[in-house]
């Protein structure tokens, strides 16, 4: 009878362990449920906010002085126009950033493959590339166009280079506009990604916009290395964060907007 009462109590101890065990387990899975709930609501919280992730915003206003924005459009910068117009816009860009191709209005293939929101106008969509509208601003002569050259994506400083060089020779829109279409998007980041024994590829690509002779020179020689070692130490003095980043005057747009989100700034200028 003992021994009948010994296995019992040695059966109860065991079920009361293995019921610990139970209870510890459906402890852990209830605090990891609300765990999960928790992050799960604070993501649903932050896309209430901002429905797209990727979508730029508005950032606030920064302590940029038009002195500085007007240094721009100087010697030894790629600029259109003066600094005495009273519309002046700034682009911090990276031929090998695939937002600063949507941006340039040259690349409809990339765009459609980011999303509806970038879809160009002329393709039936909302977005209006800002590059090519501030340049026609720019040729009516009603306002003035900087560019600067940083690293947003790591493949395009040969490419910048090739703009400095281009510009030298008066052929900057030339060749801007080849390499912002979509076969120069890949042969930048496929194909040369900053290879100086891919200065030929590159050469050959704009052979019919500049001089390929002249192109191959200049950039063998690295003549605009200084020029773009400056353009990206000045950038964040701008409030530059990344590729492609806008002025309007000093109104920043950081991110590939559409021209409809700057035009209200632009026309309080034009007035």
């Amino acid at each position: 009878m003992a021994k009948k009462n010994q296995k019992m109590v040695e059966k109860i101890n065991s079920s009361s362990s293995n019921n610990k065990i139970i209870y510890f387990l459906i402890g852990l899975l209830f605090l990891f449920n609300i765990f999960t709930f928790l992050k799960i609501s604070n993501v649903e919280k932050k896309l209430t906010q901002n429905p797209n992730p990727n979508q730029q915003q508005p950032q606030p206003p920064k302590e940029i002085k038009i002195e500085d924005v007007k240094k721009l459009f100087t010697k030894d910068f790629i600029h259109f126009g003066d600094a005495s117009r009273k519309l002046l816009f700034v682009e911090v860009s990276d031929p090998s950033c695939p937002f600063c191709h949507i941006a340039a209005g040259l690349n409809p293939q990339l765009a459609a493959q980011v999303g509806d929101r970038f879809k160009y106008q002329s393709d039936g969509g909302s977005y209006i590339p800002p590059v090519s509208e501030m340049k026609k601003l720019v040729d009516q002569g009603k306002a003035s166009f900087a560019f600067l050259y940083s690293n947003g994506h790591g493949n395009g400083l040969l490419a910048a280079s090739a703009l400095y060089c281009a510009y030298e020779k008066g052929k900057f829109w030339e060749v801007h506009d080849k390499l912002m279409t979509n076969e120069g998007y890949n042969l930048i980041n496929e194909q040369v990604r900053n290879d100086k024994n891919k200065i030929p590829d590159l050469v050959n690509f704009l052979a019919n916009e500049i001089d390929s002779n002249f192109l191959t020179k200049c950039l063998e020689s690295g003549k605009y290395e200084k020029n773009l070692n400056r353009d990206q130490q000045l950038s964040p003095s701008l409030g530059f964060q990344g590729t492609p980043h806008f002025l309007v005057n000093t109104q920043m747009f950081q991110g590939a907007y559409s021209y409809s989100d700057m035009k209200p700034i632009v026309d309080k200028y034009l007035q």
